[in-house]
């Protein structure tokens, strides 16, 4: 069955752009197209899509106002926002009106055709650079003495952080006793905002091992997408807060 998919931006060329992507995928179809944020509900009385991608910004009505009058007729919408902002203030605008996903508009073709997936699916997906910006606050947090939970069999190491002027002793506990070192190493760059193709530069290795690290972790780790993967590793000190 394929995944409907509703476009809600207000330039054309680049609605064109998305759509001329996803429909590469066979099991991907854009059903409706719309320039403004107040056409969003309509579209979804008529069309009842699987995926809306709603720009953020727009005339008469915002992607963020769209989506919380969406959401709140459809409780059930799946709103991937897209934006330019990578700012974490943005971001948590969107999460709380009930958006699953927010992509920024720098992404690739392989970032988009991934985050309709995973939310299409029930998850939840964030562009790697907004990952990395939503978690400054709880990383300084956790540099300051959150409390952090341990486990068995894991592995220790120390890393000094400097936030405030202060420069505070955080003790790393790798979690040896649930992931390979390879998946650890993976879970590391999660939490830097690197994105799959960076991971595998980084590490030398295909975007497709990633990508299997990847599923490996959330499976581990019990979890859905690989936003909760960095924020369960934070609170369990797990990573590296840098």
């Amino acid at each position: 069955m394929a995944t409907n998919i509703v476009i809600i931006d207000d330039q054309q060329l680049f609605r064109e752009g998305v759509k001329r992507i996803l429909e590469i995928e066979n099991t991907f179809k854009v059903v409706a197209e719309g320039q403004d944020g107040q056409e969003a509900v309509d579209l979804f009385d008529t069309y009842h899509p699987d995926v809306v991608l709603m720009d953020i910004n727009m005339p008469m009505t915002s992607g963020i106002d769209a989506t919380s009058q969406l959401i709140e007729k459809y409780p059930e919408a799946r709103v991937i926002i897209l934006s330019i902002h990578d700012d974490e203030n943005y971001v948590m605008r969107a999460l709380q009106t009930g958006a699953r996903g927010y992509l920024l508009k720098e992404m690739d073709a392989e970032m988009l055709v991934e985050a309709v997936k995973v939310v299409a699916n029930g998850g939840s997906y964030l562009h790697p650079k907004v990952t990395h910006n939503l978690v400054n606050e709880y990383r300084r947090l956790v540099a300051v003495g959150l409390e952090t939970v341990g486990s068995y069999g894991e592995s220790r190491q120390s890393a000094a952080r400097t936030v405030s002027g202060m420069t505070t002793l955080i003790e790393v506990r790798r979690p040896f006793h649930l992931l390979t070192k390879r998946e650890c190493e993976v879970l590391q760059l999660l939490t830097d905002g690197k994105s799959n193709r960076g991971i595998g530069e980084a590490l030398f290795i295909s975007e497709k091992t990633v990508k299997n690290h990847v599923s490996n972790i959330l499976q581990k780790m019990s979890v859905n997408d690989r936003t909760q993967a960095v924020v369960v590793a934070i609170k369990n000190g797990w990573v590296e807060v840098r």
